[in-house]
């Protein structure tokens, strides 16, 4: 495996994603909603470094399954979203692909009577991009290469991965 993006660039860059955003929302309480899964550490390491009054939500939407690596019918579950009417939400997830889960997601909660909905993502994957949305807060552009770690998958697997990493061969 093949090291994209270590542990410490990570976390260096989440305290400055972080500082952005108390910036952009100072005195305003945030709702941040993960999207399961792959989001789970950036939402926990995210929320430890604002330093805004917020509460913390997840939504699971996706369309990815076991071993593909090939985006299949987008799936939503939001039994888990808690009341974002009248807050500023920024909605993380852990890589923008196709933007299509993204974009559906932004909708979904826009119609939930939030203040704001704004879009954070750790990875921005150049040259995937087929729906038309821009991240408001982006960690990393990565090639188009398949990655795991730090709450991204391949079958489940390598998700407690601390860092960005990609295997020696894509898996098909």
């Amino acid at each position: 495996m093949e090291i994209l993006i270590t542990q410490e660039q990570i976390q260096s860059r989440i305290a400055e994603l972080a500082r952005s955003i108390e910036a952009d929302y100072e005195g305003r309480p945030l709702s941040l909603i993960g999207v399961m899964t792959g989001s789970l550490m950036l939402l926990a390491d995210l929320a430890r470094s604002i330093q805004l009054p917020s509460r913390v939500g997840v939504i699971q939407a996706g369309s990815y399954r076991g071993a593909t690596t090939v985006g299949g019918a987008l799936y939503i579950n939001d039994t888990f979203l808690p009341d974002v009417a009248g807050r500023d939400v920024i909605i993380l997830d852990d890589i923008l692909d196709t933007g299509h889960t993204l974009s559906a997601l932004k909708d979904l909660i826009a119609q939930r009577g939030p203040n704001s909905v704004r879009t954070a993502v750790l990875l921005r994957k150049i040259g995937r991009q087929i729906v038309p949305i821009e991240p408001d807060y982006t960690g990393f552009e990565i090639p188009n290469r398949f990655v795991i770690g730090y709450g991204l998958d391949f079958n489940d697997d390598y998700r407690h991965l601390p860092h960005i990493g990609v295997f020696a061969e894509d898996p098909e």
